[in-house]
């Protein structure tokens, strides 16, 4: 008796793991910067439910092509640069950005998100090349 429940276990198992290995498994991810021209950079910020963004900082060099894009991971967000005219929100979630000098930018939420929205800033760094 109990050498058929192992049987139908094991069966089962390996039913299970031949489903997950074909068709079960989430795709894996794309490198979405490996496809860019030289000199250009992807930048891609990440907002989350806890009224942050997945990095304290991002850099980037003088003369780089700058891809900024927003990508909400939950909720709904904005990000907006004072200083350089940028507000991503609503359909427009990238733009394009050339930086000739080094220098510090505050990004921060644009779209009013929650109680934590005020705090919800980071940093864009351009370094000297």
């Amino acid at each position: 008796m109990h050498k058929w429940i192992m049987f139908v276990l094991m069966t089962a198992a390996s039913l299970l793991g031949v489903y997950l290995l074909t068709v079960g498994l989430p795709p894996k991810p794309v490198d979405e910067s490996a496809s860019l021209p030289e000199g250009t950079v992807l930048v891609n910020v990440q907002a989350n439910a806890d009224f942050t963004f997945d990095q304290t900082e991002y850099k980037v060099k003088v003369g780089d092509k700058v891809i900024l894009r927003l990508k909400n991971k939950s909720g709904i967000h904005g990000l907006k640069i004072d200083e350089l005219n940028v507000d991503l929100e609503g359909e427009q979630l990238e733009t394009n950005i050339e930086f000739d000098k080094p220098g510090e930018y505050v990004m921060h939420c644009s779209v009013p998100c929650g109680t934590g929205h005020m705090e919800m800033k980071t940093k864009l760094i351009v370094e000297a090349a």
